[in-house]
């Protein structure tokens, strides 16, 4: 009998695997390098793009476009999206908030690390990056401790002066936030704008030359209790200046809003630079529109569909040659062609949901591209038609297990693309060619951010948390043979107010295959498949744990809203080598232990 090279690689994998598993757990010596050195990393995708809020285009090369994934580095092609190639990837970070093209000279790119879109899970970053060979190699220039970069901005006549909005960190106090000054490319920097410690920047616009700059700051923590909205605090503000950021002007009143004040966008129409455009979270939020430079203003639309959950988009562009084209990234892309009055959809699922950034070519308005949540993608023809996003393996899992068959499969939860199970090889053509797009099986439990745990006992059956709003944490089993998605919630055994967050555990005991455990602030335990549950703790959170120390004081009287007991059961680790022995630990910050089950 042959045996495939493919199936032999599988083969070898799953026993190296099984053999480091079960001498760790046995708590065994490590076993020596020489006995799995042979083992390599191979790609098994899926080609289904992540998130992006990064998108720069390059104004006379209509092919060439570059992205920064939120978790995947950043991409380049030449052959406008048809194929991408990554090009960042021997830096130590991988998340990306912001990048730049000199308009001046386009072998020099900027890099800002570190997403600022704020949301519950977040990625970092280290500070600024540049390369001077069109992306071949990357220097490191500073900026360290910005943790989370929202804009740059290159002088159009000198590619050595640069401006960059640092967020700063999303859980605590930081001084290395606001906005930022380079003129020489980045080998020293100056702090230009700052507010305080809990106030970052967030956008950067210039204003028809390099010495008209506006910023928005955006006083914003990640609080412990809420999945969907940062806070916004006091510091937040939209500020002008004329002198290439030696000094700022506040801008307020006029007809500018000034209660509640979040996030802001901005965008200048560059052939009228009095013409500005800001999209404003606050208490009478929407889209606000100034004709003098942003002395007046005027809100032109509160048209919930382009400011509705602001603080995680942000994006607004003007058309390089026409002030009264406008487009706004939210949930969809939405188009306005009469000033900001009104919108119609410009483009929106199937290809993405939930946009974040768009580019338009200066020299050519039919070239654009668009960041969203699935992917970058690009058009040559005004919209007409746009490139694909399945061709970017960027998409960020938020847990990874495999089933107990043979070719065993891989499963995962994709951000805001739902669940994908894969085969560990494949099933079509030359095992050498790898695993394909066909072998790929989008299906429903996990959703896009849950756990997933196979039937040990039958792979046909998958297990996994759904989050539906407003985050009940609903369980599913799946039938992978009938496609049939049957509701196995323990909640409905044990009706209550039950808390939840946006991943929460589900997994089988590694001692008895028949037990599936899963949680929110109790935990639950069934041994046949779902039908019947049985309570097994009581609440392990804590009655009240405070107000973390980190928290401004505008997040923190956001605890009271949420109530004083918030924590669910984050993680669940039954032992493998006694009965009845499982560990939990609370996302409120406590490790329980029992030994009786």
């Amino acid at each position: 009998m042959s045996i495939r090279p493919g199936f032999l690689r599988s083969l070898l994998s799953l026993l190296a695997i099984t053999m480091l598993t079960t001498f760790t757990a046995a708590g065994a010596a490590p076993l020596p390098g020489s006995l799995y050195s042979g083992l390599h990393w191979r790609l098994i995708g899926p080609f289904r793009a992540g998130r992006v809020i990064a998108v720069a285009g390059v104004p006379g090369h209509p092919a060439r476009f570059y992205f920064g994934a939120v978790g995947g580095g950043v991409w380049e092609t030449n052959d406008a999206g048809r194929t991408w190639t990554p090009i960042f990837d021997k830096e130590p970070i991988a998340s990306i908030g912001a990048i730049a093209v000199a308009p001046s000279d386009s072998n020099v790119i900027y890099v800002g690390s570190g997403e600022a879109d704020m949301r519950s899970s977040v990625s970092y970053g280290n500070g600024m990056y540049v390369s001077r060979d069109a992306g071949r190699t990357w220097t490191h220039i500073g900026l360290t401790d910005t943790q989370q970069i929202g804009a740059i901005l290159v002088d159009p006549q000198d590619a050595n002066t640069v401006y960059v909005a640092a967020l700063g960190h999303a859980y605590g106090a930081n001084a290395e936030r606001g906005v930022f000054k380079t003129t020489d490319g980045g080998r020293t920097w100056k702090k230009v704008l700052y507010k305080n410690a809990d106030t970052g920047a967030i956008a950067l616009a210039f204003g028809g030359n390099a010495r008209t700059v506006y910023a928005a700051l955006w006083q914003t923590r990640r609080p412990p209790w809420s999945v969907y909205p940062p806070s916004n605090g006091p510091g937040s503000g939209l500020y002008k200046s004329t002198d290439g950021g030696e000094t700022w002007t506040p801008i307020t009143g006029h007809g500018f809003p000034s209660a509640g004040l979040g996030r802001i966008g901005i965008a200048v129409s560059p052939s009228h630079p009095q013409i500005v455009y800001a999209n404003v979270d606050a208490k009478e939020g929407g889209l606000y529109k100034s004709t003098d430079g942003g002395t007046n203003w005027t809100r032109v639309s509160s048209d919930p569909r382009i400011w509705a959950r602001w603080w995680y988009f942000g994006g607004v562009t003007v058309d390089p040659t026409n002030p009264d084209t406008v487009y706004i990234c939210d949930t969809g892309a939405y188009r306005s062609t009469d000033g900001g009055r009104t919108f119609v959809p410009f483009h929106s699922a199937p290809g993405g949901d939930d946009y974040h950034i768009m580019w338009i070519d200066p020299g050519n308005t039919a070239h654009m591209m668009l960041g969203v949540d699935q992917g970058a993608i690009v058009s040559v023809n005004g919209g007409r038609t746009w490139s694909s996003w399945y061709n970017q393996p960027t998409g960020q899992f938020y847990h990874v297990v495999t089933d107990h068959r043979f070719p065993y499969w891989v499963y995962g939860a994709q951000q805001d693309s739902l669940a994908l199970r894969i085969p560990s090889r494949t099933d079509y053509g030359d095992t050498n060619a790898g695993i394909t797009f066909m072998d790929f099986r989008p299906f429903a439990p996990g959703g896009e951010s849950d756990y997933i745990a196979p039937d040990p006992l039958n792979p046909r059956y998958v297990f996994g948390a759904t989050i539906v709003r407003p985050f009940d944490g609903d369980m599913t089993r799946f039938d992978t043979k009938t496609k049939q998605d049957q509701d196995v919630s323990p909640t409905l055994e044990y009706p209550g107010i039950y808390r939840s967050t946006w991943t929460l555990p589900v997994l089988f005991s590694p001692r008895d295959p028949h037990v599936l455990y899963t949680s929110n602030q109790v935990l639950f335990r069934t041994d046949d498949g779902g039908n019947h549950w049985t309570k097994i703790s009581p609440d392990l959170s804590r009655p009240d744990p405070g107000v973390p120390p980190n928290l401004d004081p505008a997040t923190a009287a956001d605890s009271a809203v949420a109530g004083p007991r918030r924590g669910v059961i984050y993680t669940i680790a039954p032992s493998p080598l006694v009965d009845g022995e499982i560990w939990a630990g609370t996302d409120d910050g406590l490790i329980w232990l029992t030994r009786d089950e």
